[in-house]
């Protein structure tokens, strides 16, 4: 039995698989090693039953997610891994290179992941090459969960909210200035905090305020970080999307993009299926 993970900070969905088996679903909180030690990983999946019943028979783990990267973060993540799934090799990469096994099918392409945080990259067919993006949702973001999760909370706070989406969200969310500040700033994991948001964003997705601050992220995305590697590698490959907010508000995405005369190529909520085929396939 293989298992494969994609993990946002929010949430991490498994694909567990046999053969000759049935697929089975798992889903947990999110795994990301900039806010995750090996502790809290063991704690998550010693509380998952599905989990627990199986990972005697895993005999090899993908694992891939947001923030791993560097070694010393992937390690966090393996460490913890290898202690649960005693009997599996295990492999942790970055969900760039998910997004792109999951999308380009071993061909040149330009990765965007646009989800709870956002990231680009381009896969020369074998690999993702190095880049300076992926700043977090401190510094970066651009157009996802966590940075709509900001501006929705910022105009909030500064009573710049339409009156009647003010209301909604005094109704749906109970938060005032106070609590918000507390959970930004001094309570953990606050990304996870800002992109828990994004149903505000689904639900009132025809607002003309709401569809502006969409289309605000993800004009300046494009101009943040796709136009530049247009120019660094070229305009002719093509152009993927993965990730819930990307999908979501996939009309959006694609109009913003025509207006900047770029064509994507597709659009895919949630890259999980594809990769356990990819998989499958290698095993």
């Amino acid at each position: 039995m293989i298992a494969v993970v994609y993990s946002g900070s929010r949430y991490a969905n498994w694909k567990l698989a046999g053969k000759g088996k049935d697929v089975i679903d798992v889903k947990t909180n999110g795994i990301n090693p900039f806010f995750n030690d090996e502790k809290f990983i063991l704690q998550l999946l010693n509380k998952n039953t599905p989990l627990i019943n199986h990972a005697e028979e895993i005999k090899k783990i993908y694992f891939f997610g947001a923030g791993a990267s560097a070694k010393e973060r992937t390690d966090v993540i393996k460490n913890a891994l290898s202690q649960f799934f005693r009997f599996s090799k295990v492999f942790v990469g970055h969900d760039l290179e998910a997004a792109a096994k999951a999308t380009c099918d071993d061909q040149p392409g330009i990765v965007c992941i646009m989800g709870s945080g956002s990231n680009i990259g381009f896969f020369d067919g074998k690999r993702v090459l190095n880049n300076n993006y992926g700043l977090g949702y401190a510094l970066g973001d651009e157009g996802s969960a966590n940075w709509l999760g900001k501006k929705l909370l910022k105009n909030f706070i500064n009573d710049t909210l339409p009156e009647h989406l003010k209301v909604a969200f005094i109704k749906k969310y109970d938060l005032d200035r106070r609590q918000i500040m507390e959970k930004i700033y001094r309570q953990s994991n606050p990304n996870v905090f800002l992109s828990s948001f994004a149903d505000f964003f689904a639900e009132h997705r025809d607002d003309i305020f709401v569809k502006k601050i969409i289309k605000d992220g993800f004009s300046l995305f494009m101009e943040i970080y796709l136009v530049p590697v247009f120019k660094q590698y070229g305009a002719k490959h093509p152009v993927f999307f993965v990730g819930s907010v990307a999908a979501n508000h996939q009309d959006l995405l694609r109009e913003v993009a025509t207006e900047k005369n770029m064509n994507i190529s597709s659009v895919i909520k949630e890259p999980i299926y594809n990769l356990l085929n990819y998989y499958i396939n290698k095993n």
